[in-house]
């Protein structure tokens, strides 16, 4: 199964003497998940580029959806074979980005 981990951008509260530390201890994480032949992908969303709502016919309306919380922050992609091995590898990088992460599981889809 493949497991999201992810936090938000305002949950990372974190002391700008801690900044370096806290990129090293995620990096290391993510090398070992690569290395466990466990990690799919991940990245943070750049806040700096505005999202943009793209409707069927192509049309282009700046924003996302008007009603829903904006969608920052961090994300991780693991291929892992249990739920209780997602939640160690989100303990393990929870503890390196200093903040709470949100574990949830991917649908199979047989077209991916």
């Amino acid at each position: 199964m493949k497991y999201l981990i992810s936090f938000p951008s305002a949950a990372m509260n974190v002391p700008d003497s801690e900044w370096e530390a806290v990129e090293r201890d995620s990096h290391a994480v993510i090398r070992e998940a690569k290395e466990a032949g466990v990690y799919v992908f991940g990245g943070g969303i750049d806040e700096t580029v505005p999202p943009v709502l793209v409707s069927a016919n192509g049309s282009v309306a700046e924003g996302g959806y008007p009603w829903a919380p904006p969608l920052n922050g961090g994300f991780t992609v693991l291929e892992l074979p249990s739920r209780e091995e997602a939640v160690a590898w989100a303990a393990r990088l929870a503890k390196a980005c200093r903040c709470d992460q949100e574990l949830r599981v991917f649908g199979f889809d047989p077209e991916s």
